[in-house]
């Protein structure tokens, strides 16, 4: 396996957790916020470099130059492949969008030490391939947003019944699958329980409840921070799609569709705009698992593609609407506030947001929605039809809060709640990246459909497993059962 020319994954990983290590013994939270700044900046340069590098050797993986961990456990734990290659410099990238963008006047209500290890477990996470490291690392992860909720005074006992049930499940899903030793029902028992443990932390209905009780009680870059690098859909791309049968992905992905189409109904109805922002988030997070679950070249394309665009939009979205909070306080959707004159900037970038996340022509998610729904399509007729719904619907949502939001009537304001040079700047490089991502998107499909091939290619399926769903996909049982299409 080729190395990377500099260990851009240990600094990406060690960078953060001195931070916080620093961090934590300061008192002076000003202080604490700018070195969550140069800290986080440069963990995005490393991530960067990292893509960069790894973009230059032509491979399906690679390891870390260094890899102290690999010399220490004697197996490969720090490893970028066509998977998390970009998804380490967009997990980056929000992290420092959301320090930057915190105001001075909230830095005694975030806390930028847990912000930052938080941000060195996602990024360890990300170059993660070891089952167990894995399990430990998404467990771990768990700890800040429940220190938080503890500090704020909030109830944690939903967070912590549904995190609990996610590690749970996790353990026991992988102890049946390392015991199964070539048992085709201990290693289906066991993808079957990974399975639940990853929906669970992807929020798919019924157990979503933690994530709008996450929005409503956290901070609300906390929350954002937590579920937008979307953790729950890349356990199931490490843990269930390597060992899982075709058949059974199939399936599970009509649990995935029915908790995009409950969230797309949701979003239209809420007046609180946090729990607009989690239902929308809810419903593209859960078509991202619809396409993964597909199996198929072009479904798991439109996944991948969708899966940057919905974290480049969302993470968009999410700012604006943090931005606005941090301003006028808390925003109901139950009537209408009137900020374009006072915030244009902010109004312009949340209509683009919001069309973005639903694939509108012209932006970075456009080709990888038509790519989903074809690949939908494919496998299950009337599943490209609830997708185009869901989608429609979220686009519904999106505009009944642009307009909530922004028009309906005139704001008064006695100081100016207009944007500032930082917020200005992370919003002009995420404009570019949605707007330049439609108009040239054929560099990051072929990026991803060679990503998805190489994924198809690599599951690691037992023998008995594989030839269990090669016969359940045959053209004679397909016609016979559902009339779904082979691979």
């Amino acid at each position: 396996m080729p190395r990377l020319h500099l260990p851009w994954l240990e600094l990406s990983v060690v960078l953060p957790l001195l931070g916080a290590i620093f961090v934590f013994a300061l008192r002076n939270q000003h202080l604490a916020r700018l070195i969550g700044i140069v800290t986080c900046t440069l963990t995005l340069v490393c991530a960067t470099g990292e893509w960069i590098d790894f973009g230059l050797l032509e491979s399906f993986e690679a390891h870390d130059q260094w890899d102290f961990l690999e010399r220490v456990l004697n197996h490969d734990v720090l490893v970028v492949d066509e998977l998390s290659a970009p998804l380490l410099p967009l997990g980056a990238f929000l992290y420092f969008s959301i320090v930057v963008t915190t105001l001075r006047t909230k830095v005694n209500r975030f806390s930028f030490g847990w912000t930052l290890l938080s941000e060195s477990l996602l990024m360890a996470t990300l170059a993660c391939r070891s089952p167990w490291l894995l399990i430990g690392l998404l467990s771990a992860a768990t700890i800040p947003p429940w220190v938080e909720l503890r500090q704020r005074g909030e109830c944690t006992r939903v967070y912590v019944f549904h995190m609990g049930l996610f590690v749970a499940l996790l353990v026991a899903g992988q102890l049946l699958v390392d015991a199964s030793s070539g048992s085709v029902a201990l290693s289906i028992i066991g993808g079957c329980l990974l399975t639940g443990g990853a929906l669970i932390r992807n929020g798919t209905f019924p157990l979503h409840c933690w994530m709008t009780d996450l929005f409503e009680n956290a901070t609300f870059g906390t929350a954002i921070l937590y579920v937008i690098p979307m953790t729950g859909a890349y356990t199931v791309m490490r843990l269930v799609f390597p060992i899982a049968p075709t058949w059974a992905l199939q399936s599970i992905a009509v649990i995935s569709l029915i908790t995009a189409f409950y969230a797309a109904c949701m979003s239209t109805v809420q007046q609180d705009a946090r729990r607009f922002f989690c239902f929308i988030f809810l419903s593209n997070s859960a078509l991202v698992l619809v396409g993964l679950e597909m199996v198929t070249p072009v479904g798991l394309t439109g996944a991948l593609c969708v899966w940057i665009s919905v974290g480049i939009s969302l993470l968009g979205l999410g700012l604006i609407l943090r931005c606005v909070e941090a301003r006028i306080g808390r925003l109901k959707l139950n009537r209408f506030h009137g900020l374009y004159e006072q915030t244009p900037y902010l109004a312009g970038t949340f209509l683009l947001t919001g069309l973005a996340s639903i694939g509108f022509p012209g932006t970075v998610g456009f080709i990888g929605t038509e790519l989903l729904v074809e690949g939908a399509v494919d496998v299950y007729p009337l599943v490209g039809f609830t997708v185009v719904l869901a989608t429609t619907l979220n686009g519904i949502a999106a505009l009944n809060a642009y307009f909530r939001i922004f028009t309906g009537t005139h704001h008064q304001s006695s100081v100016s709640i207009g944007c500032r040079p930082p917020e200005r700047i992370i919003i002009v490089v995420l404009s570019l990246m949605m707007i330049g991502g439609g108009l040239v998107p054929q560099p990051g499909i072929d990026s991803r459909y060679h990503a998805a091939k190489s994924l198809l290619e690599h599951r690691n399926l037992p023998v008995s497993v594989h030839t269990l769903s090669e016969n359940d996909t045959s053209p004679e049982s397909s016609t016979k059962d559902s009339g779904m299409s082979t691979e």
